[in-house]
């Protein structure tokens, strides 16, 4: 018994002792860590966060390997980042680096596409044992591709329903287990879960969407677990939960107007750079905006019916239905168009 009681007073120093560390983080920024010649596999990157996220890592001189279903945004992507190499190993980067504040060695550009639908799990393990033959052992892991069907549950096929479960959720396991394996052999890498708010709390009218986020973030805390179980302390993991974000996913998605100018749409640029600030410096979680940890934190504490006054409150119960309802006429003009 008095084990038990010293122990729970250890572990009640270490949680006392883990809150100040993080509190400290709010006031002393980490340093960023080097990814320079690292391999960086980045899923969805043809557009959209993915390929705002491979423009920042090639600005740290990461090598990139690029997976999107569409090639032609994915070469887009490609030269893009190749465009970053040269600017980074131009003669003027060089004598920047001699008279500046550091050093930067010879670097070759490297960037690698490849077309892979991530909802097929075949393809995914195909894939991924070609980038280990053609480029090496993967040191980050950016699962990033995501869907949304844009239907009413009653009104939305079951295959879209499939699909958005496959590509936002699953796709993450096979991702995973093709490339944790030399990872936890090697001590050594880095996951990273590009869900939603909408993993954390959810709306109306968009279920499968929801459902698919809630579970990779369930996937990612699991995992986390057994990677901190394992005592592999040099395999990092990151869990991006932005707001809703301005890259044409959810056009027309409006809370209350009068609120709105206090929550608008997040610029892509921004939510990167804050989601590359926490990759970079180890950080478990990053919520964008700040205010959806707390959020997050009521949806926890308050009762189902407060929760509901506040989403009504907010205009956030139904702001999903102008969104919905654009594509619906998208499609109705589609089908016109076609003689459907």
């Amino acid at each position: 018994m008095i084990n038990i009681l010293a122990e729970f007073f250890v572990v009640i120093l270490k949680v006392l002792w883990a809150i100040v560390m993080a509190g400290l983080k709010w006031f002393v920024r980490p340093k960023e860590k080097s990814v320079a010649g690292q391999v960086c596999v980045i899923t969805g990157a043809g557009g959209g966060l993915g390929r705002l996220f491979a423009k920042e890592f090639a600005r740290r001189r990461a090598i990139l390997v690029l997976w999107d279903i569409n090639k032609q945004s994915n070469e887009e992507t490609a030269e893009m980042v190749r465009q970053i190499y040269r600017e980074l190993d131009s003669p003027m980067s060089k004598d920047g680096a001699v008279s500046g504040v550091e050093e930067v060695p010879p670097f070759q550009p490297q960037v690698y596409t490849y077309v892979c639908d991530v909802g097929k799990r075949e393809n995914v393990y195909s894939t991924a044992e070609k980038v280990r033959r053609e480029v090496g052992e993967v040191d980050l892991l950016i699962n990033n591709a995501g869907v949304v069907s844009g239907h009413h549950l009653l009104e939305c096929p079951d295959e879209l329903i499939e699909r958005t479960m496959v590509v936002n959720c699953h796709a993450h396991f096979w991702t995973t287990k093709a490339f944790l394996p030399k990872m936890l052999e090697m001590n050594h890498g880095h996951i990273v879960t590009v869900a939603s708010s909408l993993g954390l709390f959810s709306t109306a009218g968009v279920e499968d969407y929801c459902a698919s986020k809630f579970g990779a973030i369930g996937f990612h805390e699991s995992l986390s677990h057994e990677i901190k179980a394992s005592e592999k302390d040099g395999i990092k993991m990151t869990l991006v939960c932005p707001y809703l974000v301005d890259t044409g996913m959810f056009r027309g998605c409006r809370i209350r107007k009068e609120i709105e100018p206090f929550l608008p749409p997040l610029r892509p640029e921004f939510c990167v750079k804050q989601a590359m600030r926490a990759i970079l410096t180890d950080q478990p979680m990053i919520c964008t905006p700040r205010i959806v940890y707390m959020v997050n934190f009521m949806k926890s504490i308050l009762p189902f019916e407060a929760i509901v006054c506040m989403y009504r409150f907010l205009g956030a119960d139904k702001c999903m239905y102008p969104f919905l309802a654009q594509r619906k006429e998208a499609m109705n003009n589609n089908e016109a168009k076609n003689g459907i």
